[in-house]
């Protein structure tokens, strides 16, 4: 949104737009004191902070300020920093918006051109034309594209594929009651809500009484069999959600049999390339599949299913978008959630072609995840854009028609219950362990704290002492650059100055290449914990069998393979910079040699879509900083196949941070239970785990407790 307006001021005002601001902002404050932040008044608080930001930075630079009026105008807009810190106190889901890489909506910017125009700015003509978000174009392609050597081949075999007259047009909605809403954050607040116990999952068919789909020696559940009746009957986008551990690879594979989605095109993380591959051979053996390594130099481009990894998808967009496919699945769709990123840009824009091209413009379109939302509701953007439901910040055609077929509005509180159930509708499927697989058996986690008694421990609990002495410090100058007292400010405005300070501090330390910051010190704990892990590890694998070992680090896995080595206990390695072959090898060594006792794993290369069920033992050496992270690392062991009770063995150093994070990862969890299972649970702060952390320590800094 950047500027290149020409102001007008008024005689006795050089920034018209801060009463403006003022005024506005004290609208939203008095919602949020009645608890009534609703979707438009979120909106509001963007532009605000937005346009704040804005007019700081005019106010600093201009020339025809003098001194005095500049130092009273940055005062205004301090005091309007000050009321939106306290407003995102009383909700912290506002916190998101200000976020550097948060989506601007056109509702958004029109609001912003509203304003602008009201305090008698001259807007350039880019300005006063709201366009929607521009989607991602085939002409983007980044330097590096290639076309491999079969891709031709197919080429020249079907030199273009024949024109498809019968594609619908987009359907032409009336809109009536809803003509003038702005839908999106209401929907997301439909889901915000929960249901009174209802799970965000809608209804499938029954299953045939004879089991026709699954090959000889395999067999699907009953939920499975459930949700590919769907795909056969019909319905063509699905957000697959069961928990994970549940079958989804095998589900989408035969959906895409009976839906005759082929050529199938699946996006999916490299960990997972090799064992996509043989998912489709093994239940669908008569079709073949090909994975897509660097270039592609070993593709056969006349397989049924093509299968790539985010990572090397940017070099082949010149062709995927060409060949034909009639189906795209996404696994782990979570992947996207980041719209401004290049890796959600193409999948997006691959799954528009597809949708152009197929024949009856309605190919099968399925996005996988077990944990589809990490830290707000808004994660479900990008997932929704992918399966067409939603157009930019506007419900498709076909969502809006389902609203309008409610007879709702936004302002009838009945709209929400209908709005989340015609979103779960148009094809989210959601299944808990608990509730179709009764005969897996149980899981918990355990925590195991450790105390961190020599140097490096002690070096640990100082440096997070210093870390919180100079949060309170900041803190304190804070307070007094504002002609406050700390001991004279009311929660509220206690609660604002932490979140600013802890959020300036997170800030900082992302980019920070020296010094103690929150990431740092969870890397020291980490490293502090790694020999103690690894020898409850290795205690597990002579008494229990065998044993995954989850680690964040490069240095905490090495130190751990290596006292597993002293021990005369073989392990195998499960990392990011393997190939797909590697690493697929080491699964297969961990699940089928008896010799083989620990697979090191890293959280974010193993966390997902891997199989590792012959371990019932999970140990975690470092913690995650989402919920969402460790629940993917757990059920490597706890999913379907798995016939023995697992245990995750969390390792805490106590009395330090660490203690503090294993608990807010806990918290975090309700977001999920409350949009998805329908349950009656808070779903806790919208924050970050870092964020919330470094709060933690501030308070207690302030306190006196640390």
């Amino acid at each position: 949104m950047a500027s290149t307006r020409q102001r007008t001021r008024s005689r006795d005002d050089d920034a018209p737009i801060i009463p403006i601001l003022a005024r506005k902002v004290r609208e939203v404050e008095a919602k949020a004191q009645k608890g009534k932040v609703g979707p438009t008044n979120r909106t509001k608080f963007q532009v605000i902070a937005l346009l704040m930001r804005e007019e700081r930075a005019r106010v600093k630079t201009d020339a025809d300020i003098d001194d005095t009026p500049r130092a009273e105008l940055l005062k205004r807009l301090d005091g309007i920093a000050q009321i939106l810190a306290k407003t995102a106190a009383r909700d912290t889901s506002l916190i998101s918006l200000l976020e550097p890489d948060a989506s601007i909506s056109t509702v958004a910017q029109r609001f912003r051109r509203d304003w602008l125009l009201e305090s008698g700015a001259e807007l350039s003509p880019d300005e006063l034309i709201i366009s929607r978000e521009p989607e991602p174009v085939v002409e983007a392609l980044s330097e590096n594209q290639v076309v491999p050597a079969s891709v031709r081949a197919r080429q020249l075999a079907n030199p273009f594929l024949a024109p498809d007259l019968s594609a619908p047009r987009k359907a032409q909605v009336p809109v009536r009651r809803l003509a003038n809403w702005e839908l999106l954050q209401p929907l997301f607040k439909a889901f915000e809500q929960g249901s009174g116990g209802r799970a965000a999952s809608m209804d499938l068919p029954e299953v045939p009484a004879i089991d026709r789909l699954s090959p000889r020696h395999l067999e699907l559940m009953h939920h499975q069999a459930r949700f590919i009746e769907a795909a056969r009957e019909g319905h063509r986008t699905f957000l697959l959600a069961d928990e994970p551990g549940l079958g989804k690879t095998a589900q989408s594979v035969l959906a895409a049999s009976v839906a005759d989605a082929y050529p199938l095109l699946a996006v999916v993380p490299n960990v997972v390339k090799m064992n996509w591959a043989r998912e489709v051979e093994r239940w669908t053996p008569h079709r073949r599949a090909t994975v897509i390594h660097g270039d592609g130099d070993s593709l056969d481009a006349f397989a049924d299913v093509v299968i790539v990894n985010y990572d090397v998808l940017d070099r082949h967009m010149s062709w995927l978008s060409t060949l034909g496919f009639r189906g795209m699945v996404v696994d782990e769709a979570h992947f996207i959630k980041n719209l401004q990123s290049q890796r959600s840009r193409n999948v997006l824009q691959l799954a528009e072609r597809i949708r152009e091209r197929t024949p009856g413009g309605d190919p099968l379109l399925l996005a996988l995840t077990g944990t589809p939302l990490i830290n707000d509701v808004d994660d479900f953007r990008a997932i929704w854009r992918f399966l067409g439901w939603i157009d930019g910040d506007k419900p498709a055609p076909e969502l809006l028609a389902r609203l309008e077929e409610t007879g709702l509005t936004p302002a009838d509180q009945g709209f929400y219950p209908e709005a989340r159930q015609a979103v779960v509708d148009l094809g989210i499927v959601r299944r808990r362990k608990v509730d179709v697989a009764a005969d897996l058996p149980d899981k918990r986690v355990a925590d195991l704290p450790v105390e961190l008694d020599d140097e490096l421990g002690r070096s640990i609990r100082q440096a997070e002492r210093e870390l919180a002495q100079r949060l309170a410090d900041r803190f304190r100058s804070l307070v007094a650059s504002r002609d406050l007292r700390v001991g004279d400010l009311d929660d509220d405005q206690r609660d604002a100055f932490i979140r600013a300070v802890a959020s300036a501090e997170l800030e900082e330390s992302r980019s920070a290449k020296s010094g103690d910051n929150v990431f740092t010190m969870v890397r020291r704990i980490g490293q502090a914990k790694a020999g103690l892990a690894a020898d409850y590890a290795a205690q597990l694998a002579r008494s229990a069998g065998k044993v995954v070992f989850f680690a964040k680090h490069i240095d905490v896995m090495d130190q751990a393979e290596a006292a597993f080595a002293s021990r005369e206990l073989r392990s195998v390695s499960i990392r990011g910079d393997q190939s797909a072959l590697a690493r697929q090898a080491a699964i297969d060594a961990f699940n089928s040699d008896p010799e083989v006792h620990v697979a090191v794993c890293s959280l974010t290369a193993a966390g997902v879509g891997v199989n590792l069920q012959s371990a019932s033992n999970v140990v975690l050496a470092e913690l995650s900083w989402t919920s969402a992270e460790q629940t993917q690392a757990i059920d490597r062991v706890h999913r379907i196949g798995q016939d023995e009770p697992v245990t995750a063995w969390r390792i805490i150093a106590a009395h330090t941070i660490d203690t503090r994070i294993a608990e807010l990862i806990d918290a975090k969890q309700g977001l999920a239970a409350r949009a998805l299972d329908g349950s009656d649970v808070d779903p806790g702060s919208a924050d970050s785990v870092q964020l919330d952390a470094l709060q933690h320590l501030l308070r207690q800094a302030l306190d006196g407790t640390l």
